[in-house]
């Protein structure tokens, strides 16, 4: 009888291998997840504004900017333009207490003394440059007539006026209010186009308004005048020439404050 060896090991091929791979998979891809989930929560709690938030919370607001303080020319100017009159208070004199003589306000003319100038026509042109009863009066040695320094870029083709306010103890007043009235080249300025000392860079406390693209000369037609927020005035309007001339054409006037 021969003797044949069998091999009764039925046990089926390890399939449990190719199971275990598809589950290693899987776990290994819900780690994945996990960690791009995790990072992208970080993402949005560091940035609420990034692209992954599908609720970002509102813009903050913009900030305001100031407005340019060129005043442009308005169409539709009326015909015709006729200045107001201007009060003239009576000016009065206090002697101060201690025997130092008070400072005097150096007297400022629109009307240039010559022979044929009567002595009382000076005297009432004095008068309406002082302030008689303002805050603020014109500063001594004031309109002064001079080459556009600050626009070195457009030289002679601008013509302008500006200049500073100093209050009681000689500093720059920002944030005073300043306007611009008269007639240019036949055309009327109506007062309403304030600026505001302090708004430019080109010196402490500066206003300016632009008058035009190239000298003109005009004499004694435009003024500018200090007034405050609800319109009061506060100096006297001060009358001013302008030139034809590309080395006056920056009229420098300033302003100081006396009460």
């Amino acid at each position: 009888m021969n003797t044949f060896d069998y091999d009764f090991d039925d046990r089926p091929r390890p399939a449990r291998k190719a199971s275990n791979m598809i589950w290693n998979v899987l776990t290994v891809l819900i780690l994945v997840s996990v960690v791009c989930l995790a990072g992208g929560f970080l993402a949005i709690f560091l940035n609420p504004y990034s692209g992954l938030n599908p609720f970002p919370p509102a813009a903050p607001l913009a900030g305001l900017e100031m407005p340019s303080t060129t005043p442009t020319p308005r169409s539709g100017l009326p015909p015709t333009w006729t200045p107001g009159p201007t009060l003239e208070p009576t000016a009065t004199f206090t002697p101060r207490p201690t025997a130092t003589p008070p400072p005097t306000e150096t007297p400022f003319s629109l009307v240039t003394p010559g022979a044929d100038t009567p002595t009382a026509e000076i005297a009432i042109a004095t008068l309406k440059a002082t302030a008689g009863g303002k805050a603020f009066v014109l500063q001594s040695g004031n309109p002064l007539a001079i080459a556009n320094i600050y626009h070195p870029d457009l030289a002679c083709n601008w013509m302008g006026v500006g200049g500073q306010v100093f209050d009681l103890k000689g500093s720059v007043v920002l944030g005073q209010q300043i306007q611009l009235g008269g007639v240019l080249a036949g055309t009327p300025i109506p007062a309403g186009y304030p600026t505001l000392t302090g708004v430019l860079p080109y010196a402490p406390g500066y206003y300016e308004f632009t008058l035009g693209s190239r000298p003109s000369a005009s004499n004694g037609k435009l003024w500018v005048q200090l007034v405050d927020q609800a319109g009061l005035l506060m100096s006297d309007k001060v009358f001013f020439d302008t030139y034809d001339d590309c080395q006056k054409n920056l009229i420098i006037i300033n302003f100081k404050q006396v009460r």
